[in-house]
């Protein structure tokens, strides 16, 4: 068999591509519908289960890393939070520590505020000048690289802020050098109730430095921006700074959050935010959650990979079951049906002895009338000299009664046939048996052109066996060969001894012959090469369940074009049988 076509027998059942003779009524299952139900079945209760398990393990997996996600936007929030609180908290303290060393008069020197910045700049980092303004907004002395001393600053935001509040943390923007910046100020009270301000303008670098060092995942960031929306610091994804970023501006909260939004490109992102205490800061931590997910997805993926692998290799296995399954009932089914149609098949063999039976007893009848009245005719023809002298009519007379005698020995054959359908044990004369089937075919044989040769030779034994089965099995062989033989032929019959215990029956024909492939299912059931119109198939079959029955075995050797030879070895005395001692026939 082909490889590829042995492969789809696994998974495509015989009674798929195997045609039937007999109807969908006689059938224990409607197959397919049977096949597939089983399969579906099968495959639900194999595959939904892994399917279901996998979907609950996907969402657990999926809350527990937004969960974590969550938790470490949270942490990484607050303590980036707490990281600008002190950088600007310490830069206040720098100045409330100048005002608390220093005195006026002594920054109002023009060496003394250039070296104050040159400590700031030296221990703390990230301060650009240094000025102190009056209480009317004039910057009475500054140290840094601009020429910002004289300016007026009274109309500032800012400076009235500060003025009120004690101190100042601004957000950034440009000012009188149009550059961005940030300042810190710091009131300093006298004690005629008159005021000045220190005022620091420190580096942003300095914060874009703290944010960009965070461990962040790509196309995530962070920055910082005002309660206005404004950018505070630059930003990859959400706007160029000091400009409107492209997120909403969260709501204030005391404590950090996390909040889940979509940007404007349609992503699903993961929002950190921390409004900075004491400053008009917000602190924002963005992650793109395709970004979050991407490890888990990575994994998931070669999950999938291998519950795919999973459900292919489950339905092939569930395919074979199911075939396996399906070929075993298909087999049983048609056994089933191949013995009702013996059995019918045995049925009529037994009613067509029956009427056989009645048919010759009824024959019988007329044939003895017919028999006892040209036998009187025949004597009275004798008794008158006209009559016995005359030769044709006494030929027409010996004709009538050679006909009733030649009637009679074929009813007499014809019930001796049909009573044997009881196994009985009897002795059997094999010439005698072999003589008796023949005397059925003789007339046949000459109208087929068919010579018979019958070899039995005198010193073979009486065998003990079942005279009706034996008759059976040669009638069966004969009609095989007479068939074989369309345009004439020879058939030999010869009965051999074979050992002390054994002889041997062959029956040959010089028929069309059997191929190899036809001769290993020879004795199937149901299997003929005679076509529709040549038999069912069973008549070999028969013969084989006879010849088993008689204790014996039964052989063919064949050649296509030079005809076939059965060959049937019976026991001599059948064993285990209980012997009807009688005549041997």
């Amino acid at each position: 068999m082909h490889p590829i076509k042995n492969f789809t027998t696994l998974f495509k059942p015989r009674f798929w591509h195997a045609g039937t003779s007999m109807g969908q009524a006689q059938t224990l299952f409607n197959y397919r519908r049977f096949f597939l139900g089983s399969v579906s079945i099968r495959a639900f209760v194999s595959i939904v289960p892994m399917a279901i398990l996998l979907m609950f393990t996907y969402m657990l997996q999926d809350t527990a890393i937004e969960n974590e996600n969550h938790l470490r936007t949270v942490r990484l929030t607050s303590n980036t939070r707490r990281t600008i609180t002190y950088f600007l908290q310490e830069r206040l303290d720098a100045l409330k520590f100048i005002v608390q060393q220093k005195d006026v008069e002594a920054l109002m020197a023009s060496d003394e505020l250039p070296q104050v910045l040159h400590n700031l700049k030296m221990g703390f980092g990230g301060f650009v000048d240094l000025g102190l303004i009056d209480d009317s907004g004039f910057q009475i002395s500054y140290s840094g690289p601009f020429s910002l001393k004289g300016k007026n600053y009274e109309d500032q935001e800012w400076f009235i802020r500060c003025a009120e509040e004690g101190t100042y943390v601004s957000d950034v923007f440009l000012g009188y050098r149009n550059l961005p910046h940030m300042i810190v100020a710091l009131r300093w009270p006298m004690e005629d109730s008159t005021f000045y301000i220190l005022r620091a303008t420190l580096d942003i670098q300095k914060l874009i430095q703290i944010l960009s060092s965070l461990d962040l995942a790509e196309k995530s960031e962070a920055f910082l921006c005002s309660r206005n929306g404004l950018l505070q610091t630059p930003s990859k994804y959400y706007g160029k700074m000091l400009e409107r970023m492209d997120l909403p501006v969260p709501e204030y909260s005391i404590h950090s959050q996390v909040v889940e939004a979509v940007d404007k490109t349609g992503n699903p992102i993961l929002i950190g935010y921390a409004y900075i205490e004491d400053s008009p800061f917000i602190l924002m931590v963005v992650k793109r959650s395709v970004e979050i997910m991407k490890g888990w997805h990575s994994i998931r993926q070669k999950i999938n990979w291998f519950f795919g692998m999973s459900v292919v290799t489950t339905l092939v296995v569930v395919l074979c079951i199911s075939t396996l399954m399906m070929n075993k009932i298909y087999d049983a089914d048609q056994t089933r049906l191949k013995a009702i149609e013996r059995l019918e098949t045995s049925s009529r063999l037994i009613s067509v002895g029956r009427l056989a039976a009645g048919v010759a007893h009824e024959i019988n009848n007329p044939l003895a009338v017919i028999g006892e009245n040209a036998g009187l005719i025949k004597d009275l023809f004798t008794l008158r000299k006209e009559y016995k002298q005359d030769k044709h009519l006494m030929e027409l007379v010996d004709a009538v009664l050679e006909s009733v005698e030649r009637s009679g020995q074929i009813t007499k054959e014809l019930l001796g046939f049909a009573r044997h359908f009881e196994p009985k044990i009897t002795p059997i004369q094999l010439s005698k048996t072999v003589s008796d089937v023949l005397s059925f075919h003789r007339k046949e044989a000459s109208y087929r052109n068919i010579d018979i040769h019958v070899d039995v030779p005198e010193d073979i034994p009486v065998i003990y066996s079942d005279h009706g089965r034996l008759q059976q099995i040669l009638l069966n062989l004969i009609n095989n060969a007479f068939q074989a033989m369309k345009n004439g032929g020879e058939l030999d019959i010869s009965v051999r001894k074979e050992g002390e215990k054994t002889v041997s029956i062959r029956v040959r024909d010089t028929g069309l012959g059997i191929s190899p492939e036809d001769e290993k299912r020879i004795f199937e059931p149901f299997f003929t090469t005679k076509g529709p119109e040549g038999g069912i198939g069973l008549g070999l079959s028969i013969t084989f369940g006879l010849v088993r029955k008689l204790k014996g075995d039964i052989s063919v050797q064949s050649k296509l074009g030079e005809g076939t030879t059965f060959v049937i070895n019976l026991p001599i005395d059948t064993q285990g049988e209980i012997r009807n001692e009688g005549p041997a026939r």
